[in-house]
């Protein structure tokens, strides 16, 4: 894997896509920039670029022995991985993901992109975008990391002039963002869309979908290898 995933220890202790537009876009199905140039180009999409168109422990009372950080981190990791292990439902396991961390640059691109794309979908909709993101981040054919997938020219719709634009981080659809985000990046829950690369909206039939093998269908997109 070329983007390392981190550990849940990792976010736990250091306090870790409706569309973007209504009408969507969807992860477009053209190679890398390192790519040869022969691959298929998204058209139908309303892509700009396209043919026409990622604890607060409790107060001690009594004397104990000294313990590592490393050691005390293990502990509420492990209260963390239980409740998460516990979850019956994508939805109780989004319940169940700590909201208040902080996310590094590279889970903030994971979680803007589920965010802007499919913040309106159902859960297991934006899993699977996020699923699309990830698989690409480790596919030889497009950037090695979130944000060099994210922001690769011509893939993304809400992406304008190399930014993203404004997150209401107060919103309850950027909470399930970022949990969503945690999820896909650390396997937590299966998907459909596991094996992605590529997705559009329903209402569209790109020519590049004739060449590519469907892995799912899920609210308002069609998923692909």
């Amino acid at each position: 894997m070329k983007f390392h995933r981190a550990t849940l220890a990792a976010i736990a202790a250091t306090t870790v896509f409706t569309l973007s537009f209504a009408d969507g876009s969807g992860a477009n199905a053209q190679p890398g920039e390192n790519q040869p140039q022969a691959a298929l180009p998204l058209t139908e999409e309303t892509v700009p670029q396209a043919e026409n168109v990622q604890f607060v422990s409790e107060p001690v009372v009594q004397a104990i022995t000294e313990q590592s950080e490393d050691q005390a981190a293990d502990g509420n990791d492990a209260d963390v991985d239980a409740l998460l292990s516990n979850a019956g439902s994508l939805r109780q396991l989004v319940a169940t993901v700590p909201s208040g961390e902080k996310l590094s640059r590279q889970m903030k691109c994971l979680a803007g992109a589920i965010y802007f794309e499919s913040r309106g979908e159902p859960l297991v909709g934006q899993l699977a975008v996020a699923k699309v993101i990830i698989n690409r981040a480790e596919s030889s054919a497009f950037p090695s990391d979130y944000c060099g997938v994210v922001y690769q020219r011509s893939q993304f719709s809400f992406v304008r002039g190399g930014r993203m634009p404004h997150i209401r981080t107060a919103s309850a659809a950027w909470k399930r963002a970022k949990a969503i985000a945690r999820i896909a990046h650390e396997d937590l829950w299966e998907s459909k869309a596991d094996d992605a690369l590529y997705f559009h909206a329903r209402r569209v039939n790109p020519r590049w979908s004739r060449n590519r093998v469907a892995a799912a269908t899920i609210s308002s997109h069609v998923f692909y290898k």
